[in-house]
Order: C-alpha cells, then structure tokens, then sequence
C-alpha cells in the first residue's frame, strides 16, 4: 500500500525561475495564492460598485462625492448587475474554492499536490482570462452588462441590452465555469485517490467535506449554466432564438426556459458557496472551543443531504413565473425539507460550543459570526420558500436581504475565518489580533445593519432593482430608512481598511508564524509554516480524526490537549497496537478507550 502512495505522489523538485515558481506554477500552495489575491481584487471592485449603488438609494440623482456626473437610471442597471456577477464568481468563488480548497485538500488529506497539478495551474489562468473580460467589457461601447445577474432574456437579448458589453458578460460566465469544472475534477480525483493511509472519509477534515461535496456539484451543475450561456450567446450574435418568443418575432422560442437552465445551476450555487463555509466553520469552532465537533457524522452525513438535495430545489426562484401549482407545492416541500438538515448542522453547531474552553481569536469571532449571520438568513428564507408569502416578498428587498445574509455575509465571514486562520500556513506570518477583533466587530455589525435595513424596506413594500425607489407615493417615506442603511454601508466600506492594513502589514513585518500556532491535530500543522514543496517528506500514516481535543488523556502523556491525526503516541510506540492506523481502525477512537483496549 505504502508503495502505491509513493508511485501516486513522487517527490518533484522545487522550480527554480520566476515564471515557474509564480506564474505557471503547478504547485497548489502558490495557485491557492493567486485564486487569494485574485479574488481578493475583485471584492474590492465588486464592493465599490455596491457603495455606488447604496449612494443612488440614499441620494438619488445626486452626483456622486467628488464629480459632476449622478448615476442615471442605465448606468444603476449596470451597477447592480455586475456587483451580482462579481461578488458571486469572481470574488467569493475564487476566495473560498480556488484559494482554500487549493491550499487545504491536499495539506489536510496527506497529499504532496493535486491530481492534476497541470490541470490545476491551467484552471486558474482560465479563471484569470474570464477576469480580463468582465474588465474589458466595461470598456466597449454602451458599455458593460445591464440584464441583472441572473441574466434574463429578454433583458439580455440585444432587444434588451444592446452592444458587445453584456456578450463579453456571458462569455467570461462560460470561460470562468469552465475553470471551476476543472478545479472540480481536480478536487474530487485529489480526495479519491490521494488520501493518506489511514485517512478514510469519516476521518477528514470537514473543510475537506466541504470542498468535495463543493466540487462535486460544481461538476454536475456548472456544465448546465455553461449550455445556457452558449445559447445565449448565440442568440445575441448569431441570430438562432432559443429565447425568443413568438410574440417577440421568434420561432416559437422560450423566455422561461432560460430560467429553468439557469436556476437548475442557481440554487445548486448557493450551496456551491455555503458548504465550503460549512466545512470551516464546522472545524474552526470544534478547534477553538478545545472540544471534539459534536456528531461530526452526522454533520457530514448532513452536508451529503443538502448536497443530494440542492439540485430538486431550484424551482421555488420560479413561483411567479406562471408555474403548475402542483408543480410549485412540490418544490415547496422540497424546499422546506432542505432546511432540515440544514438546521441539524446549526444545532450541531451550538452543541460544540457549548461548555467549551472557548478561545476568543478572530477565527473563532468570524466563525461564530457566520453562525449567527447564517441563522437569520435561513429564517428569513423560510418565507420565500412558502408559496403564499413568496407571493407577496418576491421580487422586493427582502430577497436581496434574506440572499446578501446567506450568500454575503455567512460565506464572507466564513471566508474572512479561513484567511485569519490559514494565513500562518500560507505566508509563515501572524495576522494581527488586536486589528482582526476590530475587523471583526465592525463587519459584524455593519452587516446586519445593511442586510437588516434591506430586510425592513422590502418587507414595507419596496422592489428590488429600482432606480429610484422614492419616486413611488407609497415608497417615498422609506427615504430616511434607505439613506441610514446607505451609512452603515459607506461605514461598513471604510472598515475593511483595517483588513487590508492588517493584510499588507502582516505579510511583510508581521510576526513570525510557528508551525502549529493554534496548537490543533489536522496534517497541514504537521509541516512548517509555509510548508515545503513537495508538502511532506513522508507520507503520514493517519491514526485518528481531525477533531481529538481535550480527551483527559493527553495531557497525561503529552501535556497537552491535542493530539495530531498522525501522531504516534509514546506510550503505544512499539506495541501491536500502532497498526490500528489502518482504515479498518475506530474512527477517532479516545485515547483512553486505546489505553484501555492496551491494559486489557
């Protein structure tokens, strides 16, 4: 067995150019940085369109601080579908799945790379082509996309958005999905085939949980949105009418079939997104709350559910399209049913922190953060999933809010956990404490304020999308209220100065990280910080879960409370007792079930 592994994963010796150690790199670590610093850029790009968009909601008409020019009602459509777009592919996506499954799969399984480290360096200068159009795009005449993130025909037809700019939009959707199907392949082969010794599925790192079920739908569902684009394109250039109407002209085309292909991928997305958040948090707060995640079975278990789940869903966007009731109450349940084990995983969740020896970092704050931002955007959700108040709320501010909650908040706080948390292991340097608690606390609240005042608006009546909301008589005393949540945004803006300060700040004169800084068990703290090229120079033989911590046992013979995953024990050293690192071996066995099952 020992032999497959080593035939799998041979030592590669480190490049030695510029080009090869930076730019083309194959190695997983480096490509997990550029995915970081990519997506990094695009959350700043995609959080000033928002902060222009928040100013036309606070002062409509008024001419942006500094310039002569107010944002009329064609550039507003462009500022919020491209905020969507960006935040959502090019930011988040690339945050969480390309840099932290990139970095973590192969450290936390045991595994010197990918599978497919080539193919793991192309998917990531594909993803940089799809960047390079979004840019381009808002560059041509007429300028960038304007049909909404969702990308609707007739909207994004040249009936509807006319100009290169919005073809250019759904060309880089289809080039960026095909980076993503290449990761997802990469990712899943990677947890298949390399796992160490010892390293069965109910001993992984939920982080890994995450990426793989992340990926795994990923490669069912993405192929589904790249079709759609194609079409779509082809119906703006080439002059078919797939999403043409008949009473628009067409041959008997069809507007709504558009968003039956896209939300067949839309709502498999947002799971795309929160699972990976899942997995952090899921191993953040076993971590530091010095206790073993509570069930952790059945919250693996639990993310298969949703997993399975999330692709019989997608019809509840869908209620107000003219759907067959009976086909609508059906993707209701269904829809309610999803949250179950959804809430399964919360109480999960609040069992592993709860008599814990709880250590206040900042992965800890943003992690439990996420969980109470992630709990007000499933209740919120259970109005949109019921067809009788979906009815009323849809297409008004309270689905932005209830969607910035779940997919803004919940996967940017998760985000935000992993860098303070994985920073040490990436760059071999602490992020700052006392400025990652200050980071935290503004956004926390900043947050819910925003996505909060959403919530309010919406509930009042206000539609989503308007240009001017406070044109309409029955709008115009939410004014006050608009312009308050315009505030706390512009505020929650400036704050993250305090992360890009800690960020720069830390990389070059921050201090020193040791290798194992949060003194946990998974393998990636195993190995120096940063680790080596080739990750390990053997290939750990693993021996337990990721989550053994505060077991009164250690600490008599380590002293200490944690114990690695790998970490051959002093005192069974020797003994036959060592072996039980095999797959066959209890999961996660206690130390003192082992030293009992030894005296026996």
């Amino acid at each position: 067995m020992e032999g497959t592994y080593r035939e799998l994963q041979p030592k590669h010796p480190a490049p030695t150019s510029f080009i090869a150690k930076y730019v083309l790199s194959t190695d997983h670590k480096v490509i997990a940085k550029q995915f970081l610093w990519a997506g990094l850029v695009f959350l700043a790009v995609g959080g000033g369109l928002a902060m222009m968009i928040r100013w036309q909601w606070g002062y409509p008409g008024a001419p942006l601080p500094g310039t002569n020019s107010p944002i009329g009602p064609a550039l507003y459509n462009k500022l919020f579908t491209m905020h969507g777009l960006i935040m959502i592919f090019f930011a988040v996506t690339p945050m969480m799945i390309g840099a932290f499954g990139n970095l973590c799969i192969p450290l936390m399984i045991g595994a010197r790379d990918m599978a497919f480290p080539k193919l793991n360096m192309l998917s990531f200068w594909t993803f940089a082509l799809s960047q390079v159009l979004i840019i381009a795009s808002f560059f041509v005449p007429l300028g960038t996309g304007s049909a909404g993130w969702t990308t609707y025909p007739t909207l994004s037809t040249q009936v509807g958005s006319p100009g290169l700019g919005q073809t250019l939009v759904v060309v880089a959707i289809f080039v960026t999905g095909s980076a993503t199907l290449m990761g997802a392949v990469n990712y899943i082969t990677t947890v298949i085939r390399l796992r160490a010794p010892g390293m069965t599925y109910m001993r992984m790192p939920l982080t890994v949980w995450g990426m793989w079920l992340t990926a795994i739908l990923n490669l069912l569902f993405v192929p589904v949105l790249a079709a759609a684009a194609i079409l779509l394109v082809l119906d703006r250039e080439f002059g078919t009418q797939f999403f043409i109407a008949a009473t628009q002209g067409g041959m008997d085309g069809d507007p709504v079939l558009f968003q039956h292909l896209f939300w067949i991928f839309g709502h498999p997305e947002v799971y795309i997104l929160i699972l990976p958040a899942w997995g952090f948090v899921g191993d953040l707060l076993s971590f530091f709350a010095r206790k073993p995640h509570y069930w952790y079975r059945g919250t693996a278990y639990a993310m298969i559910a949703v997993t399975v789940l999330s692709g019989v869903v997608y019809g509840h966007h869908m209620f107000m399209t003219g759907m067959n009731p009976l086909l609508g109450k059906s993707f209701m349940l269904l829809t309610l049913i999803i949250s179950v084990p959804a809430e399964l995983l919360f109480l999960n969740w609040l069992h592993t922190i709860y008599r814990g020896s709880i250590r206040l970092t900042t992965p800890m704050l943003f992690s439990l953060g996420m969980v109470f931002v992630f709990g007000l955007g499933g209740l919120t959700g259970i109005f949109l999933a019921t067809i009788s108040t979906d009815i009323y709320l849809h297409d008004t501010m309270f689905v932005v809010g209830h969607f910035h909650y779940t997919m803004a908040a919940a996967t940017l706080l998760a985000t935000f956990a992993a860098i303070y948390f994985w920073f040490p292991k990436m760059f071999g340097r602490m992020l700052d404490e006392t400025l990652g608690k200050i980071h935290f606390w503004t956004s926390l609240v900043l947050i819910c304020l925003v996505f909060g005042g959403q919530l309010l608006v919406g509930y009042a009546g206000q539609q989503r999308r308007l240009w001017d909301p406070h044109q309409y008589t029955f709008l115009q005393h939410l004014l006050p209220l608009n312009r308050a949540t315009s505030w706390a945004a512009f505020a929650l803006g400036v704050s993250q100065l305090a992360f890009v300060y800690n960020w720069f700040h830390s990389m070059f004169r921050g201090a020193r990280a040791a290798d194992n800084p949060w003194q946990v068990g998974t393998l990636e703290w195993t190995v120096s910080s940063p680790p080596p090229h080739y990750n390990f120079d053997e290939i750990p033989t693993v021996r337990r879960g990721p989550h053994e911590l505060s077991d009164p046992s250690f600490e008599k013979l380590l002293g200490r409370d944690w114990v690695s995953q790998a970490e051959l024990l002093p005192e069974l050293a020797g003994t036959t007792a060592v072996p039980q690192a095999s797959p066959s071996a209890p999961l996660g066995a206690p130390l003192a079930a082992v030293m009992a099952r030894k005296e026996h």
